[in-house]
């Protein structure tokens, strides 16, 4: 070990620092990586069993921090970078429907966590890992839900990447676990009887014309409360899908969440087409637009003119927890199966496919971006119409 004339460590230069060995027979060294404000220096210190293994520390500290690679404050954790990174630089760029479900990930699976409080720089792929593998086998979790996560942590660690706080995304290298190959979601939808009986019933109910719309064009429910007169043409027979409505909640760095109805862009830009419509519901419509304007004349006061479809009395946008809970109500009035306002647009895609419509001309009316997920439901119709034709046959094997 070099000193000085005095014995204290000799400083040098290109990351070598100072070292020296301990009482305990340890090596220490430090670097001096930076300034406080009142002038005195910053420094960094490593440890080793050898002078050897201490200098290479500091060298390859020295290399990459000269690179940009390091920060010169090593004590932020998970939790703190997660939620710098979230209400810093997310919460302007993500759709605010997007922004509760990242804020949620946050509140519910990061803050708080085992993870949450490891250093950025002390944190590794088998802490996260491991915390993985907890989710799951301790409280349940889905494949699914995983998959969230990580995607999620892995945005948010390369943001840390970039700035230098560490110097590889722990996120890249973790096994996530896999879906159940029969995890495909289930199809339940209307028979063409029970879909009679419940259009009936709408007719008789206010915003009705809601459901009916739906088990014609297969419209997405956020879609359907976003529509106003003029994405109607009456002349062409179509409907314009360039927007929808999302119930979110506006949240603040403090946590305060603000309840709002959104208008934002498409799912995706697949959801971005046009969607045709028949003779009758063109009648249909042409019939509610008449029995809306008698509300409106009623409430001119108060009316707020969105020129919406589908509207309040007063004419603001719907609630969809509130036309969710009218739906169930009339399946109960019909004594209908229970299904999802969802399974509606499920059996306007059986229908088109009962009625020979190509898969290809399926996924464009309904705007899905992978037609996988339209075969999902071809495949449920398909089996149901094979197990009819086989059904048929069943008279020819009656031998005894």
């Amino acid at each position: 070990m070099e000193t000085t004339k005095r014995g204290k460590p000799k400083a040098k230069g290109n990351g070598q620092g100072t070292i020296y060995k301990m009482s305990n027979g340890k090596f220490r060294g430090q670097l001096t990586i930076g300034y406080n404000e009142n002038g005195t220096p910053k420094r960094k210190s490593f440890i080793g069993k050898t002078k050897k293994e201490v200098s290479d520390k500091m060298k390859a500290f020295y290399v990459d921090n000269n690179r940009g690679l390091l920060p010169t404050d090593d004590r932020i954790t998970l939790d703190n970078w997660f939620y710098t990174w979230l209400f810093t630089y997310r919460i302007h760029d993500l759709k605010p429907s997007s922004f509760e479900r990242y804020e949620g990930l946050y509140r519910n699976y990061i803050e708080s966590s085992s993870i949450g409080r490891i250093k950025l720089t002390d944190l590794r792929t088998h802490h996260i890992q491991s915390y993985y593998n907890s989710l799951v086998a301790e409280e349940g979790k889905s494949p699914s839900t995983i998959k969230t996560i990580n995607k999620c942590l892995k945005s948010c660690l390369n943001q840390a990447l970039k700035e230098g706080y560490i110097t590889k995304n722990s996120c890249t290298l973790i096994t996530l676990p896999k879906g159940s190959e029969t995890s495909k979601e289930t199809i339940n939808i209307f028979t063409l009887e029970e879909q009679q009986t419940f259009m009936r019933e709408c007719i008789n109910n206010k915003n009705g014309m809601l459901y009916i719309l739906a088990l014609g064009t297969g419209l997405r429910l956020g879609e359907i409360l976003a529509l106003k007169w003029t994405d109607i043409n009456f002349k062409n027979n179509y409907i314009d899908i360039n927007k929808a409505i999302k119930s979110t909640y506006k949240i603040d760095s403090k946590g305060n969440r603000e309840f709002q109805i959104i208008e934002q862009q498409p799912k995706t830009k697949n959801s971005i087409r046009t969607v045709p419509l028949n003779d009758n519901l063109i009648e249909l419509l042409q019939q509610h637009r008449k029995k809306q304007m008698i509300d409106r004349d009623s409430n001119i006061e108060i009316y707020f003119d969105n020129n919406l479809v589908f509207s309040t009395p007063i004419g603001n946008y719907l609630n969809e927890s509130n036309v969710r809970k009218t739906f169930k109500r009339i399946l109960k009035k019909c004594n209908l199966k229970e299904l999802r306002f969802h399974d509606l647009r499920h059996t306007f895609a059986t229908r088109l496919f009962e009625n020979g419509v190509p898969p290809k001309t399926v996924q464009t009316i309904l705007g899905h971006s992978d037609i996988s997920t339209t075969l999902n439901i071809y495949t449920h119709v398909m089996k149901d119409t094979k197990d009819k034709a086989i059904d048929k046959l069943n008279f020819l094997f009656k031998l005894g």
